[in-house]
């Protein structure tokens, strides 16, 4: 792999052309890619992903996911690693940003730069929900589509095709489509405006810079109600009170946010249940039970 990076990015058409790669050194990836560090003669570091041709639509969709949230985000408080390139040969894709060094420690300026981001796309919507290009949620599918109701929306083009997935190994729509079709309404009523979401916003899509910023990386991004970023940040944990405390100071969340949680993240563990099996599928059904419980009751 080392001739192979140095030949694609320090190559003569390549986006480090002219400079000599001193150094490159494995370091931890996705289950999708792998990634590298590169040291350069000059002492600038970059990173690159590497990954099959297979993926190269994922690659694709990263690129596109920061620059989308790059453009919203307040540098003072957050930084969003510039997709510098993304190449490919015949057999392998690439894409290359600059090296950030993650750190861990107080998560303020990571809520506070989430608000801003949240607060200016709001500002500067679209007037509706969704993204124009089939984008993925890990590996598996988010579709594309747009939609002006909410509820409808999320429901439709988020939901149910995780649900249609899901009946592969045995969940089945029929006996939950009241449930369904509750949500719709239950989420309408809540009138969100559109804002840019990371989309798959859990601890290990995330950091602290050493400077003390936040980082945001490895996107899913579409227009959503932007409590849906803040719903997954409690499903896996890795969140501080200064982090949402921070978020609160720029823009306090609205009335039932806490019983929307659960409806946001059903979308997040089928997604994870369809592609890794396992205690997801219980988690799901479990998830399922509760809001028919808490909504229907």
């Amino acid at each position: 792999m080392d001739s192979l990076l140095r030949e694609v990015l320090s190559g003569k058409e390549g986006p480090l052309a002219g400079e000599t790669i001193t150094k490159i050194s494995s370091v931890a990836g996705g289950c999708i890619h792998q990634a590298w560090r590169l040291e350069l003669k000059n002492g600038t570091d970059f990173f690159c992903k590497t990954a099959s041709l297979e993926a190269f639509p994922m690659l694709e969709f990263e690129k596109e996911g920061l620059k989308g949230l790059k453009k919203f985000a307040d540098p003072t408080w957050l930084e969003v690693p510039h997709p510098i390139a993304l190449e490919k040969t015949n057999n392998t894709a690439f894409l290359l940003m600059p090296w950030l060094n993650l750190s861990s420690g107080d998560q303020g300026s990571l809520g506070t730069g989430l608000a801003l981001l949240h607060k200016k796309s709001s500002e500067n919507n679209l007037g509706k929900f969704g993204w124009g290009s089939d984008g993925f949620i890990g590996s598996g599918p988010q579709p594309k589509g747009w939609g002006t109701q909410w509820g409808n929306f999320f429901v439709n083009l988020r939901l149910i095709p995780q649900i249609q997935i899901a009946n592969q190994w045995g969940l089945e729509i029929e006996p939950i489509r009241p449930l369904l079709q509750f949500l719709i309404s239950f989420l309408e009523s809540h009138h969100p405006l559109p804002s840019l979401v990371h989309g798959d916003l859990w601890s290990g899509n995330s950091a602290i810079n050493s400077d003390g910023r936040g980082i945001l990386f490895d996107p899913a991004i579409w227009w959503a109600d932007r409590e849906v970023d803040l719903a997954m940040t409690r499903l896996f944990g890795g969140y501080s009170r200064e982090f949402y405390e921070s978020y609160s100071k720029i823009w306090p969340l609205g009335a039932l946010a806490e019983k929307r949680i659960e409806v946001y993240n059903l979308y997040h563990l089928l997604n994870h249940a369809n592609l890794f099996g396992g205690s997801y599928k219980n988690q799901c059904i479990s998830t399922i039970k509760r809001l028919n419980d808490l909504l229907l009751s």
